[in-house]
């Protein structure tokens, strides 16, 4: 029987495996940690019966991932919860914008620009699985929807600074600023429009929903469909070198472009591996964990019914804080998500006290600690908000990358989103996915589309893998 090996059980290798095994193929997963995972690892970071998510937390394109609505993963025990407001954007001296998984809603709640906000993005929203189906796969192929494709090309193609401009009001621009900044990078430069627009559509199609328990629960279902076709799991097996990894006929990697050439080592072609070298890593995440007894004392109420909320004031501030953290030089103002998951989901909260998640972007490798500037951006929209806190845990970016070794230096997202590699990741290739040695192939998030938790890397990659058992296979 053909057999893979696919190393790493992030949601990636799990939609992998769960793809090859669908197809047929004896699947093996080799995990290092003991836990399964990757970025979907939920744990009592804080207070006993408080349930964190570690890494991902909200699931727009997860909810709208073409692969995982395929697997009908509700048999297997996933249940997303939405909160009653999707995303709220806290401004100095004025009432919170506010993102709903209506857009007429949304649109009713940023005054003049309402009919701005409809006109952007109700044609994304309408068109968003025909999009989806496209920006989903490598980009060096014939589109399905070319006419989509062509009206969302153009809007993705602008720097985000240059998008704002379409709304007049500093709460519409704030909101999609906010939104924007889940790029990663300067919003002052070419294609950075494009992640903005996309969640954006995706939370007017699909919400931005968690999952019931927690994330763990997404890469659980995956686990589950897994054993159903008949692949296994194997934990606390570190594979770093190719003769770690028995004989198999494709061996799929969901590992960053760095580690598959010290896995791989001179097996693969000297010019792919000189691309992996150069593949560039992004700004970080900083993360706090927090347990608040009666939640988030908000400025604005309508706050408090928000599974996200981003702190970032105008537009202009999250500008220019992002460009500080791309220039390596800490703001003393960062942008900063927070996750209220409990609003949705009661479940992770213990009584009374309630987990917070909070991250905010900080330079690559950020050897400083950010836990007050996090506190203090909290703070400034919710005064007394220390006074609630109950337990704190924070994460540097060395402790990130420890626990999850594909956030090098603390980037989350797989990658840098500068300048070509948003969306040529990780080198220039028809399929981006091979490594260039005969049967292994890359399936993490620094392959496209690049990172969430919708698993179309894995999928995709593994994809090229069946491909190639078929060439390999008619030739014999």
């Amino acid at each position: 029987m053909t057999n893979a090996v696919v190393v790493g059980s992030g949601p990636n290798g799990l939609a992998a495996a769960v793809h090859l095994a669908k197809a047929g193929v004896d699947v093996q997963v080799l995990e290092a940690g003991d836990t399964i995972g990757g970025g979907t690892r939920t744990a009592e970071l804080t207070v006993p019966g408080v349930l964190h998510d570690q890494c991902s937390a909200f699931h727009p394109m997860g909810a709208g991932s073409p692969y995982l609505k395929s697997l009908a993963l509700e048999q297997h025990g996933l249940v997303w919860k939405w909160a009653d407001i999707d995303c709220a954007h806290p401004i100095d001296h004025a009432d919170a914008a506010l993102l709903y998984s209506s857009i007429e809603a949304t649109a009713a709640g940023l005054g003049t620009d309402g009919g701005r906000w409809l006109t952007m993005f109700h044609p994304l929203v309408e068109g968003f699985d025909d999009l989806a189906s496209d920006l989903m796969r490598p980009i060096l192929k014939v589109p399905h929807h070319p006419v989509r494709l062509a009206g969302f090309g153009p809007k993705a193609l602008f720097p985000a600074s240059v998008t704002a401009r379409w709304w007049r009001t500093e709460k519409a621009r704030a909101l999609y600023g906010g939104i924007a900044a889940h790029h990663f990078h300067r919003l002052d430069r070419p294609a950075s429009s494009a992640v903005g627009l996309m969640i954006t559509a995706a939370g007017h199609r699909y919400g931005w929903p968690v999952a019931e328990g927690g994330s763990q629960s997404i890469a659980q279902a995956l686990a589950s469909a897994l054993n159903d076709f008949g692949g296994k799991i194997t934990t606390g097996i570190r594979v770093s070198n190719y003769r770690d990894i028995a004989n198999a006929d494709v061996v799929l990697l969901d590992v960053t472009p760095s580690a598959a050439v010290s896995i791989l080592g001179d097996r693969m072609p000297s010019r792919i591996a000189r691309s992996y070298r150069r593949f560039r890593h992004g700004p970080a995440a900083f993360k706090v964990d927090f347990a608040i007894e009666q939640g988030v004392p908000w400025t604005d109420p309508n706050c408090a019914n928000a599974g996200t909320v981003h702190l970032g004031g105008s537009f202009d501030e999250i500008v220019a804080a992002e460009r500080e953290v791309a220039n390596g030089r800490m703001p003393q103002r960062p942008f900063v998500l927070l996750g209220q998951q409990y609003v949705a989901d009661p479940s992770r909260s213990a009584g009374d006290v309630h987990p917070v998640y909070a991250y905010a972007h900080v330079p690559h490798g950020y050897a400083g600690d950010a836990t007050a500037a996090i506190a203090d951006q909290i703070e400034r929209f919710a005064p007394g908000f220390r006074e609630r806190i109950v337990a704190a845990v924070s994460t540097t970016t060395a402790r990130l990358e420890e626990v999850e070794p594909n956030c090098v230096g603390g980037d989350v997202v797989g990658g840098s989103n500068l300048g070509t590699q948003v969306v040529l990741r990780p080198r220039l290739a028809f399929d981006p996915y091979s490594t260039g040695v005969p049967g292994a192939f890359l399936c993490s998030a620094s392959t496209p589309p690049g990172a969430g938790v919708h698993g179309m890397c894995g999928f995709n990659a593994a994809t090229s893998a069946l491909r190639y058992l078929h060439r390999k296979n008619r030739r014999f």
